[in-house]
């Protein structure tokens, strides 16, 4: 156990996050561009979570290896996999006839923030929301996304606890006699 304590606090940790989210986007433009699967308003969306995610993994590991970096990178990755749990959970449920939502041919970004303008190649929206390619395993990209985000999840809450537990290394104050 401190072995994998030791990795989820060092800055490998968080290049490895990093690595899965590139991973993450090889993935999403190799189904785009190679097999022709254009992505509609939602999986932009999930996009945008996992650069988010690449982008605080990066940041993190480029700061000074200590318990608070480590604990806000580990909260700030762990509120971007929500976001991209909560995206995949939105679209599984457009493609099952079960959602109430819409979906739009414009990302809806406000102007300072226009990136499917600034990087159209990667998060212009080209289709509209029904239904995403199957995957390895049978499963929808919807339901891959869904499986990383929760797995992603119990990852990073297993690193705030080891962060939490594992770096207390100052001694605690002896109780005050009576």
């Amino acid at each position: 156990m401190h072995s994998v304590s030791n990795f989820l606090n060092s800055k490998r940790y968080w290049l490895l996050l990093a690595a899965v989210s590139v991973a993450m986007l090889g993935i999403a433009l190799f189904y785009q561009y190679a097999l022709g699967e254009e992505p509609c308003q939602v999986c932009i969306q999930a996009r945008l979570w996992v650069v988010a995610l690449l982008l605080i993994s990066l940041f993190t590991a480029c700061l000074p290896n200590n318990r608070r970096t480590r604990f806000w990178g580990n909260t700030f990755v762990l509120l971007s996999t929500a976001g991209l749990g909560e995206r995949a959970w939105f679209l599984y449920q457009l493609e099952n006839g079960q959602g109430n939502g819409s979906c739009e041919f414009q990302l809806g970004m406000p102007d300072w923030f226009a990136v499917d303008r600034w990087f159209p190649s990667l998060f212009e929206v080209r289709n509209l929301c029904s239904f995403t390619p199957e995957m390895l395993f049978g499963l929808s990209m919807a339901e891959a996304l869904m499986a990383v985000a929760v797995a992603l999840s119990v990852v990073i809450v297993v690193a705030l606890a080891a962060n939490q537990i594992f770096t207390s290394t100052a001694p605690s104050a002896p109780e005050p006699q009576r």
